[in-house]
């Protein structure tokens, strides 16, 4: 792709733009030696896209029932700061946030551990909680007070390190409301235990801050088959059991707000019940894992080969994450839950053209804090 002294000149961004557009990379490149333009900035590449098609800049990407723009992913998904525009139907607009993207247990300098929250009217729906959830929810510029469910998707360490924590520290900022919790179990056991490792805390704060009981606040509902989980005002929970070996039972969602639906795969290898989850969803926010950078992942591991057979067996590779987005007929498929999510460290082109061949639909690469 040519540049020009300090443009911005990533492919990946030139192709989304254009695909979304309808508009051959020939094309462009002619009608850009007309333009006088100094520098390419990516606010420029989409306004001047817009003019070639004659179509106002912020067009509608995900259908009628959607309130996202096309300007709006393309330009969150790298690193473009812009407030998201409501829906002009009357509807109330859902809010998607991946909170972390890394995929696995360990610590990564480039991502934080699994988690997003699905936010409609002000309240937050929490899926997964992994380390640094809480802190991630503040970075989002969310009210930890404003959780009034959390959902976990399967009890690996990456997905439900902090669901304590979560709880605990927004209790200790501005929670007073009750919270549902949802997952496999031992989900009641596992609130059981942490409140007690946390009682001489959680009595201190009460004493000596005034605030509610914890414990009353907190409603663990454990689930163990897919079907009708929730609904309230905002948003009807549906759960879909998808194939995570060794961890049985392990969950996807599917969140049918008032404007859109919304699933979020959990972990989980290629699973027929995730496609009939996923059918004709707005958004689908799937796992995935790159294959030819897997020996270099465990490489230092020693127990290397377990860990190959484990990701072979229980993970999504980039081409069967577009398979199923196919499949499931989705609108938008967003790439997060990365494998690998640190070292050795990919591009956001690499994911997008490794899963590009197979998924036509708008494609997303994830990164945290990312919203859509």
């Amino acid at each position: 792709m040519e540049t020009c002294g300090g443009d911005f000149h990533s492919e990946a961004f030139y192709r989304m733009v254009l695909e979304l557009r309808g508009i051959d990379l020939r094309t462009w490149r002619c009608w850009r030696t007309t333009q006088t333009v100094t520098r390419w900035t990516p606010e420029v590449i989409m306004t001047r896209a817009d003019r070639i098609v004659q179509q106002p800049p912020r067009r509608k990407f995900l259908g009628a029932s959607a309130a996202l723009i096309v300007a709006l992913p393309l330009q969150r998904a790298w690193g473009i700061d812009v407030q998201p525009t409501a829906v002009d139907n009357g509807k109330p607009k859902s809010r998607l946030i991946l909170l972390g993207t890394a995929g696995g247990p360990t610590p990564k300098p480039n991502r934080a551990a699994p988690a997003q929250v699905i936010v409609v009217n002000g309240v937050s729906y929490v899926i997964d909680c992994g380390n640094g959830v809480a802190r991630q929810m503040v970075l989002a510029k969310l009210k930890l007070g404003s959780i009034r469910n959390v959902f976990l998707t399967h009890h690996h360490s990456d997905h439900n390190a902090d669901y304590g924590n979560l709880l605990l520290l927004s209790w200790e900022t501005d929670l007073a409301t009750r919270v549902d919790a949802y997952g496999p179990p031992p989900l009641l056991e596992m609130t059981r235990q942490f409140l007690a490792l946390n009682d001489y805390d959680i009595r201190t704060r009460i004493a000596d801050e005034g605030r509610p009981p914890l414990k009353g606040l907190i409603a663990a509902h454990e689930i163990t088959a897919g079907g009708p989980v929730m609904q309230d005002d905002n948003v009807k929970v549906t759960a879909a059991l998808v194939d995570h070996p060794p961890v049985e039972p392990a969950f996807a969602y599917r969140f049918d707000c008032p404007d859109r639906s919304i699933v979020i795969s959990g972990d989980t290898r290629p699973s027929p019940n995730l496609v009939k989850l996923a059918q004709g969803a707005d958004v689908l926010v799937h796992e995935v894992m790159y294959l030819p950078a897997l020996e270099q992942l465990i490489a230092a591991e020693t127990n290397a080969k377990t860990l190959r057979e484990h990701l072979l067996a229980s993970h999504t590779t980039t081409e069967q994450v577009g398979r199923i987005a196919t499949e499931a007929g989705v609108k938008t498929l967003v790439l997060s839950h990365f494998v690998p999510g640190g070292y050795p460290f990919l591009k956001d082109e690499v994911w997008f053209d490794a899963v590009r061949p197979y998924f036509s639909g708008n494609l997303i690469v994830g990164r945290d804090l990312l919203e859509l």
